[in-house]
């Protein structure tokens, strides 16, 4: 990895790390050898759920524990943890294992997603609590903007919800693929719904979270978000 790729991504992170073994730990995946991103991961999970947790607790003044634990679960999911990640462009800058790198690990959802928060572990050890929660804040910042109490619901049931008042057909979910390695599979749902000439598709790392993909994806062209 050259320094100029590091460079880069310190600039779509927000932060430039004074040091900068940190991040390159925090870019190591256990299969590339004994000193890895691990423990960053685990600093960098509580962090972020404690940053997150805040967010939602000052945004819905009127909102209820249950609502406000499901919300904190989907902004933290690996499948948001993951797309986050691509948007940062992490995958190219990912040190993997030989094996990891034939396989394509680089863009793997729970990979992506592990080095997000070890990244976010490493700029607590760099700069102190406040400099991780403010790039976290500023990472999640649409995300959470566009929040509310009614997003808590599954997007599954939603879509379901939102067809049956119009009383069209229930969507209809399939597997179409299944790929990777047996420890690391990915799946691939396609969702038919009326009203779309097309089926939409979603990917995740299980059946069910693909469909959950497919459902929002769905919704949104329903409803003209997407």
């Amino acid at each position: 990895m050259t320094d100029l790729l590091l460079q880069r991504l310190c600039s779509r992170l927000g932060h430039e790390f004074a040091r900068a073994e940190l991040l390159s730990l925090a870019l190591t995946h256990r299969s590339h050898g004994s000193r890895n991103n691990e423990r960053l991961e685990f600093l960098g999970d509580s962090i972020l759920g404690f940053t997150i947790s805040a967010a939602l607790f000052e945004k819905f003044p009127d909102g209820r524990e249950g609502q406000m634990s499901r919300l904190r679960a989907q902004l933290v999911s690996g499948e948001t943890l993951a797309k986050l990640a691509q948007e940062l462009e992490l995958g190219q800058c990912l040190r993997l294992g030989e094996g990891e790198m034939k396989s394509g690990g680089h863009r793997r959802a729970s990979i992506l997603a592990d080095a997000v928060e070890a990244i976010i572990g490493a700029i607590y050890l760099d700069a102190g609590l406040e400099a991780a929660r403010a790039r976290v804040l500023a990472w999640f910042g649409p995300r959470l903007e566009n929040l509310s109490l009614e997003t808590v619901k599954d997007p599954k049931t939603r879509l379901q919800e939102w067809l049956q008042a119009r009383q069209k057909p229930l969507p209809e979910y399939t597997v179409v693929e299944v790929g990777g390695e047996e420890h690391s599979q990915e799946f691939v749902v396609e969702c038919r719904v009326a009203g779309l000439n097309a089926p939409v598709r979603g990917k995740a790392s299980n059946r069910r979270a693909a469909e959950k993909v497919a459902a929002t994806e769905a919704y949104a062209r329903l409803t003209g978000q997407g």
